[in-house]
């Protein structure tokens, strides 16, 4: 099928690869503009412009799709699907219109449940026993397609924002290449109405989430570090430096809130239990075990993090 493809981050690029090996056509690549990035803030091609650029395709990256001319562009590909992954930009209905056959998209969490933009973060930070992907009709309306195919993983307390996105994007993937092989077979995807009383939204992070309140219950915090990490990342105060924590689960332990109750392993009271952290970094410095951090610091029980 001759395909429209609209995906910007790493997330997005199982699914254009998977397509492309699948044989379609992918008549167009939308993604967004280049950005500045790194030190230097030179101009970096998204990931999926990467992959595309690897395979010859078509590349077009309009800093919005509302104007007549850029519309016109997308309606001269004659698609016949449009796939959506990550792209970031807003879809007018007059693009959701162009394709023959129809627009699709891959969501990060099994519909109706977290609709919107942070929907693995939402899932770990409200304590889901499980998440997944959806496989859906674009609408207008956010996320509030029909449901063609999902698949559903359990939120371990070893999880994290990274280990769920690699998974979730992997599996999007192969359900986009199985809907579009079924769509090309039969001409048909058999779909389900998302019920509307089950949605709930994923809000866009706020930087201000990152900050750990240690009188929190250790089970919150736990999951509050590990849905940030990759991004934003929790953030708490050591000394009156701010230092990073990428990992850390829930362990026995009581005391004041903030204070360090044991160095091995590194265990810090909380409004309820302890939480032992694994993982951590100091301003400048580089991500490093907790053992490496106690002995860097020479940190002693009863020293508090803030």
């Amino acid at each position: 099928m001759r395909i429209i493809y609209a995906g910007t981050p790493e997330f997005a690029v199982p699914a254009l690869q998977g397509l492309i090996e699948a044989g379609h056509e992918i008549v167009m690549v939308l993604t967004q503009p280049d950005r500045p990035a790194g030190r230097g803030m030179q101009l970096k091609a998204s990931p999926v412009k990467q992959l595309a650029l690897q395979h010859g395709l078509r590349i077009f990256q309009p800093e919005s799709l509302k104007p007549a001319d850029v519309q016109a562009d997308i309606a001269a590909t004659q698609a016949d699907v449009l796939i959506v992954a990550a792209y970031g930009l807003i879809i007018p209905t007059a693009v959701l219109n162009i394709p023959k056959i129809g627009c699709y998209n891959i969501h990060g969490s099994l519909l109706p449940r977290w609709r919107g933009a942070a929907p693995i973060h939402r899932a770990i930070l409200a304590g889901d026993a499980e998440t997944g992907v959806t496989i859906m009709e674009v609408v207008p309306r956010l996320d509030a397609g029909n449901m063609i195919s999902k698949w559903a993983c359990p939120i371990t307390e070893h999880e994290t924002t990274q280990t769920l996105h690699d998974a979730i994007s992997r599996e999007g993937a192969r359900l986009m290449v199985e809907a579009m092989h079924t769509l090309q077979t039969t001409g048909q995807l058999p779909s389900e109405v998302q019920d509307e009383s089950l949605v709930t939204y994923a809000h866009k992070l706020e930087k201000s989430e990152s900050a750990i309140d240690w009188t929190q219950p250790a089970t919150q915090l736990s999951r509050q570090v590990r849905a940030f990490n990759p991004f934003p990342v929790a953030t708490a105060k050591f000394r009156e430096q701010v230092c990073k924590l990428w990992f850390a689960q829930v362990a026995e332990g009581a005391g004041e809130s903030g204070t360090i109750l044991q160095t091995q392993p590194l265990r810090v009271a909380c409004g309820e239990g302890a939480l032992e952290i694994q993982e951590l970094q100091m301003p400048g410095g580089k991500r490093q075990g907790a053992q490496q951090f106690v002995q860097g610091q020479h940190v002693q029980p009863g020293d508090r993090f803030f």
